[in-house]
């Protein structure tokens, strides 16, 4: 199978790319954000050309050939970005590919600091189930589009550079009868206040410094919601009191009062495609903390929580940490099941999601963020945690909603859970699984 690889970017060009950053980091710094991003990106997707045989290709605004070569280097192959808006020259690159016998074309842009290999070969994969595989970004937009085959339906009559892009083309994709698949989303830098994300998986690169504040303890909790209404206003309580503290709600759709309640309180809201890993993806992209926590809409933090996290993630050897596991109202057996959930926590380095798994928004986004599972997303990521490092307790209990044990029982909850893992170890895939867990 012919696959092709290509990265939409500007050649550095003073006054000329990253306009938007001018008045922050002056012509000069904006230039120099561009060709480090670029070199960025193409560091890491050289890595994927090699052993997947997928070609590569730099697509270009501004500079010629002899001018992205000095300074891009001379292993890519070079094209000028036809004339037209983004839409417009999209479907040119979609089209050339198909006339020149590709089968999947994967196309990215330069603003995305967070693109790793496994995210690529996820699309091209996905690209054998799907028509269209696409990359949400933070604002709205797309950071990777990935088609079979030609379709300029799906570029046109799109409001470019807003929030709106992404659920157009969704909208486009469903009128032309196409397959969609999203991967994770992650964050653009196309404005002064992105520059954090940049910051963050590149500390000390040449291109920000003059822009960026210095790092903070700052702590995003991101809580994924869909009709979380009777449960999040409790939740955002504490969460409130604490300094220094952004929230983030990523919400798939609620139909009840899930966002009005956010909103209230102003929290700021994002909104995505359902799916509790895509949800906190989307909300980590949108997320400016030095630290990220993940929380769920039913569970409460202690008022101090900062404080355990910072003091756990300072431990040595730390990457990650969690809560120590507490139902509401627990007694009798459910007591038991608290008691065996953190030994298997302590002792394993295993905590699952309803412990509000945080950890540093670096280390986040060089893993990957959460797999794209319709469930075991908790599983999987910690999982991949444990292999760099590890996964300590906070000295302190998220206290969670027991309405999981109150609707099937303790024991038979506790079965249904094992019941899953022992599955996912055998490779049961997770779509299976989340079909089995929901009856």
């Amino acid at each position: 199978m012919n696959r092709r690889l290509v990265l939409f970017t500007r050649y550095p060009e003073p006054g000329h790319t990253k306009t938007r950053m001018i008045p922050a980091l002056g012509p000069q710094e904006a230039a120099d954000l561009q060709r480090e991003m670029t070199r960025h990106v193409l560091a890491r997707v050289r890595n994927l050309s090699e052993p997947a045989g997928v070609q590569l290709e730099v697509w270009h605004e501004g500079g010629d050939d002899s001018s992205m070569r000095a300074c891009f280097g001379s292993s890519f192959l070079y094209r000028p970005q036809p004339d037209g808006d983004l839409g417009q020259r999209l479907a040119r690159a979609f089209d050339v590919a198909r006339q020149e016998g590709i089968d999947q074309t994967v196309v990215i842009g330069a603003d995305c600091p967070g693109i790793e290999p496994h995210l690529l070969q996820s699309a091209f994969a996905q690209l054998d189930r799907h028509d269209l595989v696409l990359g949400p970004a933070a604002d709205g937009g797309y950071y990777l589009v990935g088609l079979r085959q030609p379709v300029p339906r799906l570029f046109t009559g799109i409001d470019w550079g807003t929030d709106r892009v992404l659920r157009q083309t969704l909208a486009a994709a469903a009128a032309a009868g196409l397959s969609a698949y999203l991967i994770a989303a992650l964050a653009d830098v196309d404005r002064p206040e992105d520059l954090a994300v940049w910051q963050r998986i590149n500390r000390g690169v040449p291109g920000c410094r003059s822009a960026l504040a210095p790092e903070t303890s700052r702590i995003s909790v991101v809580i994924p919601t869909l009709d979380e209404g009777d449960y999040l206003d409790a939740t955002l309580d504490p969460l409130q009191r604490g300094p220094d503290v952004e929230m983030i709600v990523a919400d798939g759709g609620s139909r009840d009062r899930t966002v009005e309640i956010a909103r209230a309180r102003h929290v700021r809201v994002v909104d995505g495609p359902p799916g509790r890993a895509r949800q906190m993806n989307l909300g980590a992209a949108a997320a400016g903390g030095d630290v990220l926590l993940f929380l769920h809409a039913d569970t409460h933090l202690p008022q101090d929580f900062p404080q355990h996290v910072h003091g756990t993630l300072a431990q040595p050897g730390v990457v990650a940490g969690a809560f120590r596991f507490r139902i509401a109202g627990a007694r009798g057996s459910l007591r038991l099941i608290q008691w065996a959930t953190n030994l298997r926590s302590r002792l394993q380095q295993m905590p699952y999601g309803d412990q509000a798994l945080f950890l540093r928004a670096d280390t986040f986004f060089r893993q990957g963020g959460f797999a794209d599972l319709p469930i075991m997303e908790d599983y999987d990521f910690v999982q991949r945690l444990r292999r760099i490092g590890r996964i300590a307790l906070a000295g302190a209990d998220a206290v969670t909603s027991g309405r999981r044990w109150n609707r099937f029982g303790p024991w038979r909850t506790t079965l249904l859970n094992q019941q899953i893992i022992w599955a996912y170890r055998c490779g049961v895939s997770p779509s299976r699984l989340a079909r089995w867990y929901r009856r």
